[in-house]
């Protein structure tokens, strides 16, 4: 019976019949389909007027960008994983704002999502990425770690020192839209692949689903385990679906080294050490993803890559290299000084509190990295954090030897070519000394 009211509502004659049998009586019959195709008929009967989302009082760049000229256009394209731009959206739509940094708002089901609904990620994307125009411009990448100079901080003051990126199976959908079988395909991929890694990089593969929790809850605290996603963020994106099946964790034996899989990307990637030698944690990093790579190519797939939005990921924000440079840093001065967060703007730095994104600093100690992922090389942000936390310690030093507003500001390591670096302190203000 349903079969034949389907097949009924999806004919031409569709105005017809909602005349005939009541707009009411028709609903409630679509209701009872669950096809993508049964619901893109539901939304050919009302204009795209009536589907535009009340975004008045959002905060985040899918808000800003969206108009309803934009939406009419897009709302009733599929792509070829049958992803919608209401589904890229919904994120955005179900959480107005964040509390501590400005979001994105939307994400994307599979890489033609970048194409296909480009009127509203592109606009997005330059809102992110500092004006980088994704139509025009050119994205670089550069995994040489014999390029960085002054990577070693100063361990009274750099407690940790990481770096990360993500990298997406071409041919498969990104976690929003993946079916369970795509999910496991990632995994099996991955782990297949990761089998073959040698030397200090050899390690093995945990499974969320074979761990107990006293299993997890032991990875997570040694920080090297995502948790269940419970923001909203994540959530609303259909991230957490069917947890934790085909999700896990593999490291080398030395736990250095290590690949998240199926949590908000196909895979992230992490090279992280206590203490504050960078270059090693950077060098570590380019040689494992580079054999990861080769060794996800020998088995006839590939990283999802094009030259203008450099690797695809599942939030715009991580487009490019995905590359996130950071270090927990001791500034107890610094960092209560009204002034720090203009430093950071100026070196392209951001800070979050030590737990993640979703955290407020505590203490004295804070999580810097780098503010941009598209545009520059993975070399060029790594340099960039390197400049900006080594001058970020100069200051708190400076503070701490009680030097006054009219000190000159420290010299930055040489060979830096950064000048928002150089400049950074003249445009904010020395900071003041804060008791």
């Amino acid at each position: 019976m349903a079969n034949s009211f389907t097949r009924m509502i999806s004919g031409r004659n569709t105005a017809v019949i909602l005349a005939s049998v009541g707009a009411g009586s028709l609903t409630s019959g679509y209701l009872l389909c669950d096809s993508t195709a049964d619901a893109a008929e539901r939304r050919k009967l009302y204009p795209p007027s009536a589907d535009f989302p009340d975004l008045r009082k959002h905060n985040n760049c899918m808000a800003a960008a969206l108009t309803p000229t934009i939406y009419g256009h897009l709302r009733d394209k599929t792509t070829s994983n049958e992803w919608t731009v209401d589904q890229c959206i919904q994120t955005g739509v179900d959480n107005p704002g964040h509390p501590f940094i400005k979001t994105v708002g939307m994400v994307a089901g599979d890489e033609e999502s970048y194409e296909l609904f480009a009127e509203l990620f592109d606009p997005v994307i330059k809102d992110r990425h500092n004006g980088y125009d994704p139509r025009t411009m050119k994205h670089p990448t550069d995994l040489d770690a014999s390029k960085i100079t002054s990577g070693m901080f100063d361990e009274r003051y750099v407690l940790s020192s990481r770096v990360r990126t993500g990298r997406s199976i071409r041919g498969l959908s990104l976690p929003p839209a993946c079916s369970r079988s795509e999910r496991r395909e990632v995994e099996r991929v991955c782990v297949t692949a990761l089998s073959g890694l040698k030397g200090d990089l050899a390690g093995r593969y945990y499974s969320l689903g074979d761990m107990s929790d006293r299993e997890q809850q032991h990875l997570i605290d040694e920080h090297l385990l995502f948790d269940k996603p419970v923001s909203p963020l994540l959530t609303a994106s259909g991230m957490a679906r069917d947890w934790p099946d085909a999700r896990g964790i593999w490291h080398n034996n030395e736990k250095n080294f290590l690949l998240w899989i199926n949590e908000e990307d196909h895979t992230r990637i992490i090279s992280m050490e206590k203490g504050g030698n960078m270059k090693r944690v950077f060098e570590r990093f380019c040689r494992g993803l580079k054999q990861v790579e080769h060794l996800i190519q020998e088995r006839g797939w590939e990283f999802m890559w094009n030259d203008r939005l450099g690797y695809i990921l599942t939030c715009p924000s991580n487009l490019g290299t995905g590359l996130r440079a950071g270090v927990h840093v001791r500034l107890p001065m610094l960092s209560r000084d009204p002034r720090f967060k203009k430093i950071l703007e100026n070196l392209r730095l951001q800070k979050r509190g030590t737990g993640g994104v979703d955290t407020a600093a505590t203490g004295d100690t804070v999580d810097i990295s780098n503010h941009d992922r598209l545009g520059k090389s993975e070399v060029e942000l790594v340099q960039l954090v390197v400049d900006g936390v080594n001058y970020l310690i100069e200051c708190e030093k400076r503070l701490e030897r009680g030097k006054t507003s009219r000190s000159p500001p420290p010299s930055l390591s040489s060979g830096s070519e950064h000048h928002l670096c150089r400049e950074s302190w003249k445009r904010a203000g020395t900071p003041t000394i804060v008791n």
